[in-house]
């Protein structure tokens, strides 16, 4: 209505003095005025419909970038999560991997202390039967003797090498601190001039293989009097 309006306001507004008759028909019929005014300006409403298509193409150009950013934040969250993922498997199968890589490892090392555990018998044996050995009787003017026992010391001497090649040492404590991790106390009792807390008496030899404890010292340990 407001272009009509507009359109008869401008036809009743002629630069030129117009004939009664017409300007009767421009008073009865404002919309034919309006129809031949837009007819005798085609180049405004193009550029009006131009104006609308390219507003449209704005809005639909606006939409479609907007759904490709909806788009690409949801794949690179996704990607963030893959890769998240992807860094905790290899974390994971890196942590394995060293696992598996210690437990072979310490298999190599300690795979034999069921077998060293049954030696250390029979290097116990030999011990016990050097010392049940009278220092006195080992002379000359008996050879059997003295042969025998230098053969249970070289014997003795050659086990502990074979121990120490594979890790197997000895713990012979006497006046070390008393260790819970490598001595087993048998007693405690006062002793003048030693420290209490340390071992004063060893009753069976101990071993540990690769630092580990295979076998604790049977110890006494000195006490406060």
């Amino acid at each position: 209505m407001a272009a009509v309006a507009q359109c008869v306001r401008g036809a009743l507004r002629p630069r030129i003095p117009l004939h009664p008759l017409l300007s009767a028909a421009i008073r009865t019929s404002p919309r034919l005025l309006c129809a031949a005014t837009q007819q005798k300006n085609p180049g405004q409403n193009l550029e009006e419909d131009q104006t609308q298509s390219q507003n449209e193409q704005k809005a639909e150009t606006s939409s479609a970038e907007k759904l490709l950013a909806e788009e690409k934040a949801k794949l690179e969250e996704q990607l963030k999560e893959v890769t998240d993922k992807y860094r905790r498997a290899l974390a994971d199968a890196e942590n394995v991997r060293q696992r598996s890589q210690k437990l072979v490892e310490e298999a190599k090392l300690y795979g034999i202390q069921s077998f060293c555990k049954d030696l250390l018998e029979v290097a116990d044996i030999l011990e016990k039967a050097t010392e049940s050995v009278p220092k006195e009787e080992i002379k000359d003017d008996n050879p059997h003797l003295k042969s025998l026992y230098e053969g249970l010391v070289m014997t003795e001497v050659q086990i502990q090498k074979v121990f120490k090649k594979h890790g197997l040492l000895r713990l012979d404590p006497v006046g070390a601190k008393f260790d819970p991790y490598e001595h087993e106390a048998l007693f405690h009792t006062p002793m003048e001039g030693k420290e209490p807390g340390t071992i004063a008496l060893v009753s069976k030899i101990g071993y540990k293989l690769h630092g580990r404890t295979l076998r604790p010292a049977l110890v006494g340990v000195v006490k406060d009097p």
